[in-house]
């Protein structure tokens, strides 16, 4: 049964809970549990192993000597026969439960043109009449670049309300019956942060951008708690799958996710695990919530929270010092008014919660760099570890801010390989000039920790190395890379998906490396990513995901 009092506590609670364990696990006649011996051991630590063991869930031993020494009968000694083991990915930013539920929504973005695209809109709203169609996602960039409307999908849909995401989850496709449900006309205004768009003769389009998506959904029933337990729990597979053994959640909206996996987690070990940040606005409720029960333990954390100061490059609401290249009429949208982030994000970090913000643009990033060394002026020193989400497009001179001030830059490598196909459109050639700015960001001394923005970008980490080392654009029109001298290394981008990471949520002392004390989440690869032709880390397959010293995922491979 789970204990709620024991798994929910402090920090300090924790640690004096895995004190008696580490004492009988380190002992030298202790047998070990599981041994993966015969592989190829990157550590994280810099320096090369072969072989692991493990007690409990916990790395006892490292190196072939070490680990022999402890195998007994009842060890399970796993031949990795030159198979590459490593820390277990970490994600630094999903939308878990959007991305877990678009697992079984048609794939709208390997689609060609128009016509394809309202074919596989039909074929699912025949699957499922009448229900609310949210998901999979588009990109109007590869059907032509013509932005859909309502009027694309209204025939293949009269009875059935879609609100579906642009891959950038900034902007939904709604056809008319979730405009009528919603009440959204001609005469809606554009709420604050957001855009409704709107045709020649001023009819909204069923396009809705950043906050106006709200307008839509407001009106869209909720799941049942089954419903999401069971979507979460294929995005636990499908993670699994991926070599991951923990995602980040950074959610600036609602606590449906967090709620879902409050429940899971009340039901015994998730498989996997979990940092949750809930919105910033709900900070005093936040800080009820570990004041009364703690930050949760290493499988469901919380204490993080989320904002954004601005929308997306795509949907031309990143938010620009000056005006876009192929829109004059515009520098972006602030999602959250700069007042009411500024009072938030003091009164939050004086209450000791953990911060994160979406910025995008040159001027968001900025801003929010302003207010982070606002609040640590007014509430004194302390190891905060703010991070920025994205980071996508900042001012040269500004790249040196994040290693002065110790803010985390939380990047997506795909981004750039995708966004590089039109985003010199956006914001022209010199702009170009600090966007997606990996390489430097890490050359200035900054922490920059990767992930994927699933379900915006895929969620399997060896494409977003592939991304990070190679900048191949999606369209093969970069064969040698797009802005090639923000490329980063493979072992530049493990450390960014483990060691970095583990930093970022607060873990490095037990999460990240492979070492004696750590937790025993484990990612074994077929072939060394650090030694093959960098074209082949698309083809690098997961044999074994190890979470707390149990496998998870075993590939057919393995």
């Amino acid at each position: 049964m789970f204990d709620r009092r024991r798994f929910l506590g402090s920090g300090t609670a924790l640690a004096a809970m895995s004190i008696p364990f580490a004492r009988s696990a380190f002992a030298a006649d202790t047998p070990l549990d599981c041994a993966l011996v015969g592989g190829k051991v990157w550590t994280g630590t810099g320096v090369r192993s072969d072989a692991i063991g493990i007690v409990g869930d916990r790395i006892v031993a490292v190196g072939a000597d070490a680990v022999k020494a402890r195998i007994s009968a009842s060890t399970r000694v796993v031949d990795l026969a030159g198979a590459f083991a490593m820390p277990a990915f970490t994600d630094n930013h999903t939308h878990f439960l959007m991305g877990s539920d678009t697992l079984s929504q048609p794939d709208l973005l390997n689609v060609g043109n128009r016509a394809e695209f309202v074919a596989r809109i039909a074929a699912a709203v025949q699957a499922h009449p009448g229900d609310w169609l949210l998901g999979g996602s588009w990109d109007e960039q590869r059907i032509g670049g013509e932005l859909p409307t309502r009027d694309w999908i209204d025939a293949v849909s009269p009875n059935t309300p879609i609100a579906i995401p642009r891959t950038d989850l900034h902007s939904f496709l709604c056809n008319s019956v979730a405009l009528k449900l919603a009440g959204i006309t001609r005469d809606t205004p554009d709420p604050a942060g957001g855009v409704i768009v709107r045709d020649a003769k001023g009819e909204p389009t069923g396009v809705l951008k950043d906050n106006a998506k709200a307008l839509v959904k407001r009106v869209i029933p909720p799941l049942t708690h089954r419903q999401l337990e069971a979507s979460l729990r294929g995005g636990i597979a499908h993670s699994l799958k991926c070599g991951i053994a923990q995602v980040h959640i950074p959610d600036p909206f609602d606590w449906d996710c967090f709620d879902a996996l409050r429940r899971l987690r009340a039901k015994g070990e998730t498989d996997m695990r979990f940092y949750n940040f809930v919105p910033l606005r709900d900070w005093e409720k936040m800080a009820a919530l570990v004041k009364a029960e703690g930050r949760g333990d290493d499988w469901l954390r919380w204490g993080g929270l989320k904002a954004l100061v601005d929308g997306s490059l795509g949907a031309r609401t990143a938010l620009f010092h000056d005006p876009y290249t192929d829109d004059p009429h515009t520098r972006g949208v602030r999602v959250m008014p700069l007042d009411e982030l500024r009072e938030a994000v003091i009164a939050a970090d004086r209450a000791g919660l953990h911060i994160t913000v979406h910025a995008i643009g040159d001027e968001a990033n900025d801003d929010i760099l302003d207010l982070y060394a606002e609040a640590e002026a007014l509430n004194g020193k302390r190891d905060r570890r703010f991070r920025v989400e994205h980071a996508q497009h900042i001012a040269p001179a500004t790249i040196p801010r994040f290693a002065r001030q110790k803010v985390i830059a939380s990047v997506q490598p795909y981004h750039a390989v995708d966004d590089g196909r039109w985003a010199v459109k956006r914001i022209g050639e010199k702009r170009l000039n600090g966007t997606y700015a990996f390489a430097s960001l890490m050359k200035s001394g900054a922490t920059v920790t990767f992930g994927s923005d699933w379900p915006v970008a895929p969620l399997s980490p060896m494409a977003g190395i592939h991304a990070a080392v190679t900048r191949r654009t999606i369209d093969g029109a970069n064969p040698e890379g797009w802005l090639p001298d923000q490329k980063v290394t493979v072992e530049q981008s493990l450390t960014a998906y483990t060691v970095a990471n583990a930093y970022a949520g607060f873990q490095e002392d037990r999460l990240g490396r492979i070492a004696p004390g750590f937790l025993a989440d484990i990612t074994v690869l077929d072939s060394d990513p650090t030694t093959i032709d960098p074209e082949r880390l698309l083809k690098v397959e997961v044999l074994r995901t190890i979470v707390g010293g149990r496998e998870r995922y075993t590939g057919a491979g393995a």
